[in-house]
Parts: structure tokens; sequence; C-alpha cells
């Protein structure tokens, strides 16, 4: 039988046997042949050698933490960044096959040498520590690498760092205000528009501009189109297109 021949209730509860298989698994004998007692009695092991219960228990802790922290972590903290990402970065001369640069990023201004190859993606995340804007299909097809170049949405992966000499640019740490989230990182809070979390900054820096461009109709249709570029691979659609109508009212109520 194939998975075409079963129904979905056949197939949630193959998945639950499944489960209950593996914690089985779990409560087996821990022996593995690489375990052994000293001549003292003591049990060891080989480390390179985990049985199935070493295995299960490792995977167990670091999957929860894996899988609870990202979705609200990165939309209720988007806006924060470390000191070190902050400070404003001024690089000496320039060496053989640089370009020196300036940018103003989130309102600091830097000075940075990079090659007339360097990603304006990379330049941010690895130069300056802003990795909130977030590296996905590197094709300009995801949207998840979306930030602001003096005020239009961009997709970072597929541009230039030389060509941004002088520009502003703004990145979704840039949004928020002190302690307090912009309008539609607050939105995406309250209306639960992300899940995993990894789309979120392009979601929301695209978001941001949409809103604030008076060409673009605030429809569902047209607000849904516009946001086409932005893949959210959880489906999460609904919730977004929702979160952003709700911060235009307060954009527009506020303005």
């Amino acid at each position: 039988m194939t998975t075409d021949d079963l129904s979905c209730s056949d197939l949630r509860e193959t998945r639950r046997i499944d489960n209950d298989e593996v914690m089985a698994m779990a409560d087996q004998d821990d022996y593995t042949p690489a375990d052994e007692k000293s001549s003292s009695g003591v049990e060891t092991f080989d480390a390179r050698s985990p049985s199935r219960r070493r295995f299960l228990k490792s995977m167990g802790a670091s999957g929860l933490a894996a899988a609870t922290a990202p979705a609200w972590a990165q939309v209720a903290y988007a806006g924060q960044q470390d000191e070190a990402a902050s400070e404003p970065q001024q690089d000496g001369a320039p060496a053989e096959g640089e370009q020196q640069i300036h940018l103003t990023v989130n309102g600091q201004q830097h000075t940075l040498n990079v090659t007339p190859n360097a990603v304006l993606l990379d330049v941010l995340r690895s130069r300056l520590g802003l990795t909130g804007t977030k590296k996905g299909c590197d094709m300009g097809q995801c949207g998840a690498c979306t930030l602001h170049v003096n005020g239009v949405a961009v997709n970072s992966c597929l541009s230039l760092a030389v060509m941004h000499d002088g520009d502003e640019i703004t990145t979704i740490e840039g949004l928020e205000q002190g302690d307090q989230l912009h309008p539609v990182q607050q939105a995406f809070w309250e209306h639960d528009a992300y899940q995993c979390g990894y789309c979120t900054s392009g979601q929301i820096m695209s978001a941001v501009a949409l809103i604030n461009d008076d060409r673009v109709d605030t429809d569902d249709r047209t607000v849904r189109e516009a946001m086409s570029g932005n893949i959210c691979r959880c489906g999460a659609y609904k919730n977004i297109l929702a979160a952003i109508q709700d911060a235009r009212g307060n954009m527009k109520g506020a303005s």
C-alpha cells in the first residue's frame, strides 16, 4: 500500500504509530557494542557510537530549543541589534582590488572597503553584523533579503555593495524606535503573521514599503499581488494580509 491509498486519518495514525515506535526505541537497552566496563567496573562508552537512547535524548533537547525560539523571537526583537552591530565601521585605505564605499545604515554612517563583487546582503550580515536580513534563495525569488534603499524595497541578494555608495539603507533592525516596535512589526506580532519566522523580516520590510507607497491600492487583492515577491513557505499569508491591513490603519491614522 502506498501513501496515495491512505486517507488523511490513516496518515495521521501512521505518523502516531511511527512516533510511538521511535519512543519505544529510546526505551530499549542502552547497550551498544562500543559500551564496555573498565577493569574498575565503571561503565564506559564510545561517544562516536552513541546508543539510540542518547541520540534521541540529545535530539529532543536541541530540537525543542530550535523549534520554539525563532518564531516569536525574530518578531518581538526584530528591531533590536547588539552594541557591536550598531558601532560605525570606519575602514582605512582600501587594499589592492578593493573599493571604498560610504553607507548610511539605520542612521549610522559606515566607511567600508569591499571587493567589486561583494553582495550588499553579505556585507550587511558579515561586516556590520546585521543578521536580521536573511539569506534565502540567493536568486531574488523569495524576498527574505528585502530591505530599503533610499526608501525603496530591494532584494539585497541581487545588489552589489559598490552600487550603493552614498545610499541610505534601512534593515529590519532599523525599524524599531527605541523600545517602540514599528506598527507593522506590532501588527505581525498581534496577528501571528509568522510561523518559523525566517521570512518575517523580509515580509515586514516589503509591507512597510507597500503601505508608504500611495500608488498601491489598499484592497486585499492588490496587497496580495504587491506582496507576491515574498514567499512564506509556512503558508501564513492570511495572517500576513490581516497584519498589513491592520498596520495600514494604525499608520495612516497616526499621520
